[in-house]
C-alpha cells in the first residue's frame, strides 16, 4: 500500500474518530484503499469491503501492520445480499457503525448511442442501489446509537459531463441527489450525509505512458496537477470528524478547480 503524502501524526488529526467503527466499500485499491488507510491512522476500526478477492487481503494486511483493527469482507456489491453480509460481520465484530463510506463503483463509460444495457444494469446496481441500501442499513444502526456520518464518493462527472460519460456520470448525479435527500431525512437522527467528488486523481489506473497527454490534461486543471488518493481520503476524514459537525447535505469537489471553470482551454478528457 502506498501513500503520496505524510500520514497524520500520533493520534491522528481528529482524535474524536479514534475507537469508532467505519465501513469502507471498494477498499482494496485506489481511493477506497487510501480512505481505509487514513481512517485507520485516525484510530478507527475499519471494515474493508471489496469484491477483489486477490487485492483485498493485501490491503487488510497492510492496515494491520499499521496497528489497525480490521474486519475483511469480500462480497459483490451489485448483489443485494451483500448488505446483510457486511453488516452481520460488522455488528458481530464491533457492535456498531459510526461511519459508512460508499466508495465502490463501476467506472465503465460508453457513447450513448452504443449498446451498453449490461453496463447500465451493473452500474445502477453497484453505483446507485448498493449505496442506497448500505446507507439505509447503516442509518438504522446509527439512529439507535445516537447518530453517525455517511460519506458517498461522487465525481466531477455529476456536475459537468465527461465527453464520454454514460452511464457513469448519470449514476454519480444520482449519488449527489441521494446525499442531499438523505441529509434532510436523517438530520433529526443526528446522522450527517455528505458526498466527495474527486476530479482527475492519480490512482493505480493512472497510465505509465502518455506523458504528452497527461501534460495536456494538467494544463486544463487550475491547480495544474492531478489529485492524489490522499487528497480524497483527507476530505473524507474531515467530513467524518467533529470538525464538520454542522456540515450535511453537501457535495465537496476535490478537483483542483475543474468544476469552477466555465471554459477550460480544450476538452478535458478525464
Amino acid at each position: 500500500m502506498t501513500s503520496t503524502s505524510a500520514p497524520p501524526g500520533p493520534g491522528g488529526l481528529y482524535p474524536d474518530l479514534a475507537g469508532q467503527t467505519a465501513i469502507v466499500t471498494g477498499a482494496a485499491k485506489g481511493i477506497g484503499q487510501s480512505i481505509a488507510r487514513r481512517l485507520a491512522l485516525e484510530g478507527m476500526r475499519v471494515v474493508a469491503v471489496d469484491m477483489d478477492e486477490e487485492a483485498l487481503p493485501g490491503t487488510v494486511r497492510a492496515l494491520r501492520q499499521l496497528g489497525a483493527v480490521v474486519e475483511e469482507v469480500c462480497v459483490d456489491l451489485a448483489r443485494d445480499e451483500s448488505v446483510e453480509a457486511v453488516f452481520d460481520a460488522t455488528l458481530r465484530r464491533f457492535g456498531t457503525v459510526d461511519l459508512l463510506v460508499n466508495n465502490a463503483a463501476d467506472l465503465q463509460r460508453r457513447d450513448f448511442l452504443d449498446e451498453h444495457q449490461a453496463i447500465l444494469d451493473l452500474q445502477l446496481a453497484t453505483n446507485v442501489r448498493s449505496p442506497y441500501l448500505f446507507s439505509q442499513r447503516a442509518a438504522a444502526v446509527m439512529s439507535r446509537n445516537g447518530g453517525g456520518s455517511i460519506v458517498l464518493i461522487s465525481s466531477v462527472g455529476a456536475e459537468r459531463a465527461h465527453q464520454l460519460g454514460l452511464p457513469y456520470d448519470m449514476t454519480k448525479g444520482a449519488i449527489n441527489s441521494l446525499a442531499r435527500a438523505m441529509a434532510v431525512d436523517l438530520g433529526p437522527c443526528r446522522i450527517r450525509v455528505n458526498a466527495v467528488g474527486p476530479g482527475v486523481t492519480r490512482t493505480y489506473r493512472w497510465p505509465d505512458d502518455g506523458a504528452e497527454e497527461r501534460s495536456r490534461i494538467m494544463t486544463q486543471i487550475p491547480l495544474q496537477r492531478p489529485g492524489t488518493v490522499d487528497d480524497i481520503a483527507s476530505a473524507v476524514a474531515f467530513l467524518a470528524s467533529r470538525e464538520a459537525s454542522y456540515i450535511t447535505g453537501q457535495v465537496i469537489y476535490v478537483d483542483g478547480g475543474i468544476t469552477a471553470q466555465l471554459s477550460p482551454p480544450g476538452p478535458l478528457a478525464l
